[in-house]
């Protein structure tokens, strides 16, 4: 995956192409669809780091979108952009969808650059994180995620029911397999890892 890949999806052909070139301009790799259908069937081939897509599209709106590619790629950053803009899509956006940013057309370039900016600094964090994580094993989660709301070692123990030493050794293999080096740095990945599911 390129770390600077933004696809931009637009069933308006002029504008998706025109928002593609201003990001191409900004050093990014960009590439307009005008279908989103389309955009997922590539996706697979070649994920991206930021989507940027219409919420208003034909038959499949950029909501319905949204939580398709959800569930092909939890860590791509999307920028929604609409012409009919309302609280409770912006609402939305943001705690349905994982929406970074809700921007009203005609977009302001600068607040599209920033968005995308963020996006992909946000795509960044998540995937290192998810790699961190991909590497504990289904009892070493359980663990770390008591352990980082502040269960005691005993109190994980209790929960678990399993002994202290074992939830030692479960802490021992976490801090080895993320590279985390105290407790406080695991609360650090926790918080990332939930940034979208919250």
């Amino acid at each position: 995956m390129q770390d600077s890949l933004v696809y931009v999806v637009d069933d308006d052909q002029d504008l998706a192409a025109s928002v593609t070139r201003l990001l191409r301009r900004s050093g990014y790799q960009a590439e307009p669809f005008n279908d989103p259908d389309a955009l997922l069937d590539a996706y697979e081939h070649a994920p991206a780091a930021c989507v940027i897509t219409d919420v208003m599209m034909g038959a499949t709106d950029g909501f319905q979108f949204a939580e398709r590619l959800r569930t092909i790629d939890t860590a791509t950053a999307i920028v929604f952009m609409t012409a009919w803009p309302s609280t409770s899509s912006a609402v939305d956006a943001v705690r349905r969808f994982g929406g970074l940013d809700y921007l009203e057309k005609p977009v302001d370039e600068p607040r599209l650059l920033a968005a995308v900016a963020e996006g992909l600094e946000w795509s960044s964090k998540r995937r290192r994180v998810q790699e961190l994580t991909a590497a504990l094993t289904p009892r070493e989660l359980d663990v770390f995620h008591l352990l980082v709301r502040g269960y005691s070692t005993k109190a994980v123990a209790r929960e678990l029911n399993i002994s202290p030493r074992t939830v030692e050794d479960h802490r021992s293999q976490i801090i080895s397999k993320t590279g985390a080096r105290s407790l406080p740095e695991l609360i650090d990945l926790r918080s990332s890892l939930m940034s979208f599911e919250s």
